[in-house]
């Protein structure tokens, strides 16, 4: 990815906030079956590696795991917040015209070689995980033990998990960092003025920067 320095994130724990606010990361590989890539929620435990470590399943059909079965580097894209960046918020551009349109946008690139396992205890504690994540804030959450457990057997023999060791993370927040005060100030105004949740979080987060 490339990242100028103006918008460039090194801090780990800023990169791991980014990464867990984007639960359905894409897995890409580059191996013998071409590149592939695979939309898949994963777990990210921080504590585990310097970088930490990423965990998900893929279905058995997928080929996608063979690759990664093969030791082929992997790269997990975390896409956050985007939105598109009109000149007309410059208030630069009345002044001397020199303005394009370009888009403000948060992501992470997380780079790692995976592990793949299909032992069906190991696949159950990791499902469960990600069933527990994303159920925990609905007033009666679903359980993965709520299914008959032979449906539950019979669905894990039906995927393959991964755990992959993060081993290089890129960070990058395009937030107008390159404008000067006063084109930051009307990006946020034009922003705000848009209808798009994902307009106001931008807008929100440039005053933090």
């Amino acid at each position: 990815m490339y990242v100028p320095r103006a918008f460039a994130v090194d801090d780990i724990k800023i990169l791991h906030q980014q990464m867990q606010a984007s639960p359905l990361p894409v897995l890409v590989t580059h191996a013998s079956q071409g590149l592939l890539a695979s939309h898949v929620p994963m777990l990210l435990n921080p504590d585990e590696g310097p970088c930490g470590t990423l965990y998900g399943h893929l279905a058995r059909a997928n080929p996608h795991w063979q690759d990664l079965a093969q030791g082929t580097e992997a790269l997990v894209i975390f896409a956050g917040e985007q939105a598109y960046i009109s000149p007309t918020f410059y208030p630069g551009k009345a002044d001397h015209g020199k303005a394009v349109p370009t888009w403000n946008y948060l992501a992470v690139h997380a780079y790692g070689m995976a592990e793949v396992f299909d032992d069906a205890e190991r696949l159950l504690a990791l499902v469960s995980r990600l069933s527990d994540r994303q159920e925990a804030n609905r007033p009666a959450p679903w359980a993965v033990s709520d299914a008959p457990a032979d449906y539950v057997d019979s669905m894990l023999k039906a995927i393959v998990g991964f755990r992959l060791p993060i081993t290089r993370l890129q960070g990058k927040r395009k937030l107008s960092q390159n404008r000067d005060a006063r084109d930051q100030a009307g990006v946020r105004q034009g922003l705000l003025a848009n209808p798009n949740p994902q307009d106001h979080a931008l807008a929100h987060l440039m005053v933090k920067e």
